[in-house]
């Protein structure tokens, strides 16, 4: 058996395939941002020209940050067609990550300025898309074209979260995008969500339930003048604090 290192996968295998059956133009779609406690779901679609490598195009988890905006311009800049998608925090909470993945996509190949004859996406099936089209498990590393959709949702989130990070500068979101990490999670237990945050997730949905039941205990608690009664409200609070 001849083993093939995944450095030496050749990217451009689907497109290769799917121009040689007749394919003009080939879309690829990706999405970043789906675990993030903070933030949009962004998702872009895009299609390569045929004639055309670009060099470097990979998962965009796997390369620096610095790569990834030089490929980002690149990709922009040779493009047929390409779109980038905001989903934003609420409509994730609405629908869940799921629904707002596949809407997001949708909303992507549906938004390219040229139609797509074929569309490769990374794992997310899609059967109401109205054109032909395959599910890639782990495609950003192995399709060209899904690989150049996730280095523009990548590279697109992360710009949005730099901006995000002046608005709310105690939260970290330049460094971590509005993942989970310990800084941004002390960051909500200590000062609570924020407008960009997903109600859903935890622990922002954990610091709301607290935040209403604080509300309901201090509401209900008429006699503040009672020793007793005040201090049985501050105990209640400092357990969560």
């Amino acid at each position: 058996m001849k083993w093939v290192l995944k450095d030496q996968v050749n990217l451009y295998k689907f497109e290769d395939s799917l121009t040689d059956e007749g394919y003009e133009y080939i879309a690829g779609c990706d999405e970043a941002g789906r675990g993030a406690l903070a933030g949009p779901l962004v998702v872009a679609a895009c299609i390569l020209p045929k004639d055309t490598r670009i060099d470097g195009i990979n998962d965009s988890k796997k390369l620096s940050a610095k790569k990834r905006e030089e490929l980002y311009k690149k990709i922009i800049r040779k493009a047929v067609a390409y779109k980038i998608v905001y989903i934003s925090p609420k409509i994730v909470d609405e629908l869940n990550i799921y629904e707002a993945t596949k809407k997001g996509m949708l909303d992507a190949i549906n938004g390219l300025k040229i139609k797509p004859d074929y569309a490769l996406i990374d794992a997310m099936p899609l059967n109401m898309l109205d054109i032909k089209h395959e599910s890639v498990i782990h495609g950003d590393a192995l399709s060209a074209s899904i690989g150049a959709a996730s280095i523009l949702a990548k590279v697109a989130r992360d710009h949005y979260m730099a901006k995000m990070d002046f608005k709310y500068p105690s939260y970290g979101f330049a460094h971590n995008k509005g993942y989970g990490t310990k800084m941004h999670m002390d960051a909500i237990w200590k000062m609570g969500p924020t407008k960009i945050h997903r109600k859903t997730y935890y622990p922002v949905s954990a610091y709301l339930v607290k935040d209403r039941q604080l509300s309901i205990d201090f509401d209900n608690d008429d006699n503040y003048d009672d020793e007793e009664n005040w201090y049985g409200s501050y105990r209640f609070f400092s357990l969560y604090i």
